[in-house]
């Protein structure tokens, strides 16, 4: 990792809808006197400082023009700062060449990819230069897929405390999930279905171990069908973000050394209620295309209003089992929309929480692999989650 440089942080993208967001939260907490400097980023320095005007951002708040097919500008960019947070999506399509300067410098990057086939190709191009060069490369810092992953990290530290032992098989059931999606988030799934016409690419994406180079571990729910749960007495549905999320768990086990075991078998589920109203719910979620509606209407730089943003969040339960059911429970909630109010908080402060962990080393990790326990205490004390365990079970 560096120690020094001009920033300690460039949030690249931020005149964008959630690189908006990014910079808006470090306006508010991390302004003069905090120790903390950063910069913003991106390809139109009259739309950056408009937005940095906008935020109520320090007036002297530095900007950097570098567009996303500029491989000297974001070499430049790399060489200033200890971390970049970057925004800009589809990361298949514009986030690459920040990757690769970022690995060859030895800069801490952070994005908000849910890409899994764009991340494999970035594993499989970068990890043995960020290793070198002492970067670390995070992917996935937002609601997908930390608080799943963390979810998953935390129930498994509170088997180990209680059994001595982890538990193989974990279920994720979304309660609650209130949100908008913005034009960016419609923008990367238009990509990635682009992406998928190829073989090669739709192979990856149907992989449950894409991301574990060298790895397969046992046989994987698909959860793309309507299920009953009896651990629930309700039914769920496929969601949305699972083929992102479950990807990043393995991977997550894999980076632990196996930690959660070789034969950890995980998926996740929308609950969508009991009796004939909650099979109705799950089939009709099941028969949509792409599970999402009404993202296509939607253009980059669109998303959720502030009222919606701040009304939004979400409730996830864990359910651990072995051999005997259901042995623990976890639930991690967020106080803002899952996709942009509480994603902005989350990507800046594990970018923090990275930039103080001197003892990781370079490479390409997952949040929860890397940072571990510490980012669950940062995130329930600044970013508006939070973690509980309960124990249903003898």
């Amino acid at each position: 990792m560096k120690t020094s440089a001009d920033f300690d942080l460039v949030v690249y993208g931020a005149s964008g809808f959630t690189g908006r967001l990014v910079a808006e939260h470090l306006a508010r907490r991390y302004g003069p006197g905090s120790g903390l400097s950063w910069a913003m980023a991106g390809r139109s320095g009259d739309k950056l400082a408009a937005v940095r005007d906008e935020i109520g951002a320090p007036p002297d708040t530095p900007l950097i023009v570098a567009g996303a097919d500029d491989p000297v500008a974001l070499d430049a960019l790399a060489a200033r700062t200890r971390a970049v947070i970057t925004t800009v999506g589809p990361f298949q399509l514009y986030g690459s060449t920040l990757v690769a300067a970022c690995a060859a410098g030895g800069t801490d990057y952070l994005d908000l990819s849910g890409e899994t086939a764009w991340m494999r190709a970035m594993i499989d191009a970068h990890e043995a230069q960020a290793r070198a060069s002492g970067a670390r490369i995070l992917f996935s810092c937002g609601f997908d897929s930390i608080p799943f992953e963390l979810g998953v990290l935390y129930l498994q530290s509170a088997a180990r405390a209680r059994f001595g032992r982890v538990l193989p098989r974990v279920k994720g059931r979304v309660r609650v999930m209130r949100g908008g999606f913005s034009g960016g988030t419609a923008a990367s799934g238009r990509a990635t279905a682009a992406a998928a016409r190829d073989p090669g690419v739709l192979s990856l994406l149907r992989d449950p171990f894409c991301l574990t180079p060298g790895f397969t571990g046992p046989a994987q729910p698909s959860g793309m069908a309507p299920a009953y749960d009896p651990d629930l007495e309700a039914w769920t549905a496929p969601f949305v973000m699972a083929p992102i999320n479950t990807r990043n768990v393995h991977r997550s086990n894999a980076l632990q050394g196996h930690a959660y075991g070789t034969d950890f078998v995980y998926d996740e589920m929308l609950v969508t209620g009991p009796g004939d109203t909650g099979e109705a719910a799950a089939r009709a979620i099941a028969a949509r295309p792409g599970l999402i509606g009404g993202e296509d209407d939607l253009e980059p730089g669109q998303g959720p209003s502030r009222e919606e943003r701040e009304a939004g969040g979400y409730d996830i339960l864990f359910i651990g089992h072995d051999s005997e059911g259901p042995r623990l429970h976890a639930v991690v909630t967020g106080d803002r929309d899952p996709g942009y109010g509480s994603t902005s908080k989350i990507i800046v402060e594990s970018a923090i929480c990275l930039l103080e962990a001197a003892d990781v080393p370079g490479g390409l990790w997952t949040p929860g692999a890397a940072l571990g326990l510490g980012l669950v205490s940062r995130l329930s004390e600044r970013a508006g989650l939070g973690f509980t365990i309960a124990y249903p079970g003898p």
